[in-house]
């Protein structure tokens, strides 16, 4: 496991939690597939509240299904994927994964980047995109993309400020009827 601390220190205003004055933040590399449960639990309860007034729930508990399941995460660390949790204060917070972009050489694929909503707001989602293309550079990528859903003007926004531009839409089937409609997104590093 590689650790990464890095400590802030805000406003109060800033924060959601009004008696929190600093936040411990810190960066898990989980290389075991026993790990990769921590981000589940934190994947429950972020994509019903980002997701519920854009999908279905019937496509929420599909797509937690087809991206979360344990086969599929161990299978993931297993092909190359990396898997880094955010950890505010001891408690897990978020987390982001990523692998090298079949598409494009020397680009990294940015899968997932999600924060509770109670951190939302402090600072913390941007820090985690710092520390993502701090490891994708690392990693020896030169630029990184990721897929946001169109409706997701939150997450957008975020990853204008971080200095990601749009290169294109893409709707992609995904089964059972449902579609992943995005916006790619990219960033040189």
């Amino acid at each position: 496991m590689l650790k990464q601390e890095v400590v802030y220190t805000m406003k109060n205003e800033n924060f959601n939690n009004k008696n929190i004055q600093e936040m411990k933040v810190d960066f898990l590399s989980l290389t075991a597939p026993e790990e990769l449960e921590r981000i589940r639990t934190v994947a429950d309860k972020v994509w019903p509240l980002t997701y519920k007034d854009i999908l279905s729930e019937k496509q929420i508990s599909f797509m937690m299904e087809m991206m979360y399941s344990p086969a599929v995460m161990e299978k993931e660390l297993s092909m190359g994927y990396f898997f880094d949790l955010c950890i505010v204060n001891g408690k897990d917070a978020g987390y982001i994964s990523f692998s090298a972009c079949d598409e494009v050489p020397g680009r990294a694929k940015l899968h997932k980047v999600y924060l509770l909503h109670s951190f939302h707001h402090c600072g913390i989602g941007q820090q985690m995109l710092q520390h993502a293309c701090k490891r994708c550079r690392e990693k020896g990528f030169t630029s990184v993309c990721l897929a946001v859903n169109k409706q997701n003007l939150t997450a957008q926004k975020a990853y204008l400020r971080a200095g990601f531009t749009v290169e294109k839409a893409l709707c992609t089937p995904i089964g059972e009827g449902f579609v992943m409609d995005d916006y790619i997104m990219a960033k040189h590093l």
